[in-house]
């Protein structure tokens, strides 16, 4: 039973994998607080798990935010999952600004959240979950920068756990990097993108991958696995047949 954290912090809390985490965490006694921009989807998860999630409307790059949410709720696990949707389009016809678009984002939430914890810092023994991407290992030609913007997570998980073990913080950090899934936002536009390019339908594509579909339960199910195991920080690889760790 998942029983180690009593309040965690979920950003991108109001759909796909971040909705999905929250209420795993949620029924298993966790009090979450979930952060996003979009209120109505807020709302709609709050009715949904009840009392024991706390919606906040807000940009989760906000560097203020971060240390403000940190300082008031004293979270023991972060799991950092908000991200932009990457604009599909090969190199040659993206601009600049859709190029980076999710350097602004995914990476730049990220750096916020870590940075904050490493300051304040968190308690010992908490946890912080970084969502990379399995593009992160194998490129994504048809989403910009999406795919070194999740490789840049990786790099910040890696220097805050040395921060943490120079420091004798007692933080763990993780990163997670899930398979190409329709079961969240960026992953069905990525499909799409994808299927398009190769002049097949969505199912056909995925089909074709031959590979075990990735849902977005199996997605939670794998950061409460790595948020309590009380091995060193680490890294895995997210697919439809489980965990698998990465170095």
């Amino acid at each position: 039973m998942f029983s180690t954290f009593q309040t965690a912090v979920v950003t991108g809390a109001g759909r796909g994998f971040g909705r999905a985490i929250a209420a795993a965490l949620v029924a298993a006694g966790t009090g979450v607080v979930g952060i996003a921009r979009n209120e109505q989807e807020l709302l709609a998860v709050r009715e949904e798990l009840g009392a024991g999630f706390t919606p906040v409307v807000a940009d989760a790059t906000d560097e203020a935010l971060a240390h403000d949410v940190i300082r008031e709720h004293r979270p023991a696990l972060l799991v950092l999952n908000a991200g932009a949707v990457p604009h599909m389009a090969p190199v040659q016809e993206q601009t600049w600004e859709t190029f980076s678009h999710n350097w602004h984002v995914d990476t730049r939430h990220v750096f916020t959240w870590t940075r904050a914890a490493l300051l304040e810092p968190l308690a010992p023994g908490s946890v912080v979950v970084s969502m990379s991407s399995g593009a992160a290992l194998f490129g994504s030609p048809l989403s910009g920068g999406y795919a070194s913007a999740k490789g840049a997570i990786r790099y910040i998980r890696g220097y805050a756990a040395e921060e943490a073990q120079r420091a004798g913080l007692g933080i763990r950090f993780h990163a997670l990097l899930p398979n190409l899934t329709p079961a969240g936002g960026v992953g069905l536009v990525g499909i799409d993108g994808y299927a398009a390019r190769q002049g097949v339908d969505r199912d056909t594509f995925v089909a074709g991958r031959d590979q075990p579909v990735l849902t977005a339960e199996q997605v939670a199910k794998a950061v409460m696995e790595v948020a309590q195991d009380p091995g060193g920080d680490a890294e895995y690889r997210v697919e439809g047949a489980g965990l698998q760790p990465i170095g």
